[in-house]
């Protein structure tokens, strides 16, 4: 699924790996069987409509949920974005109320909303380590995603609608698995969490530090539009 340009996402992780001397091997993964998923160190889901989504729920809990968890459980990294990211949960419901089953990698669950929630949004992200502690993208969703009682948000929201517009939250976090609403790309416009991603990414096969890069164009960047939205 990629209606909202998630694709950015990829290059902005490839392009930072490959600045440092990172080879990377970027595999689409289609329907049907696939191939074993825990050799992968990122797996990333971007968004797409209802009907995309009914496919691919679907499939992947017919050809892909073993395989998933099994990645999961030797660490790769997950990056969900939006209808990946309601993936995840115990259950997605559409607006015409058909009730899709996640893949129960997390405690959450998705219910229609009334209107959709569309416009920028501004997350505090504390405990990841990020500098700046701050995440920015865009929202466009229908979906209200809920999160069980011991379940961590990615972040909190300061400005926009987030997981679903009342408990302040935005996306989810359990150990390398990080689901969001954040499209914009994200990634672009959060090249510090591009960053971390890499880095637990390479982590799962050896201890390792990434090489800096010159991004103060990118975080001045990031920055105007914290200001933007908090001004």
């Amino acid at each position: 699924m990629n209606i909202y340009g998630d694709r950015g996402n990829i290059l902005t992780l490839s392009k930072r790996a490959g600045w440092r001397g990172i080879d990377v091997r970027v595999e689409p993964i289609g329907r049907g069987p696939s191939p074993d998923l825990a050799e992968y160190d990122l797996l990333f889901w971007g968004g797409g409509q209802d009907r995309d989504q009914e496919l691919v729920f679907a499939d992947a809990n017919e050809h892909k949920l073993a395989s998933i968890k099994e990645a999961v459980a030797q660490g790769s990294v997950v990056l969900a974005v939006c209808g990946g990211y309601q993936l995840l949960g115990a259950y997605y419901v559409t607006a015409e109320r058909q009730r899709l089953p996640g893949l129960g990698l997390v405690d959450l669950h998705t219910e229609p909303g009334a209107r959709r929630n569309i416009g920028n949004v501004l997350i505090d992200v504390p405990g990841l380590g990020l500098e700046p502690p701050t995440l920015v993208g865009f929202e466009n969703h229908s979906g209200r995603t809920y999160l069980g009682a011991n379940v961590e948000p990615l972040g909190r929201v300061v400005k926009g609608a987030g997981n679903n517009g009342k408990d302040g939250t935005e996306g989810v976090r359990a150990g390398n698995i990080f689901g969001t609403y954040l499209h914009g790309s994200l990634l672009p416009k959060n090249p510090h969490f591009a960053d971390l991603l890499i880095l637990r990414a390479l982590a799962r096969r050896a201890p390792t530090e990434l090489a800096p890069l010159d991004m103060s164009v990118e975080l001045d960047a990031h920055q105007a539009l914290v200001r933007r939205l908090t001004g």
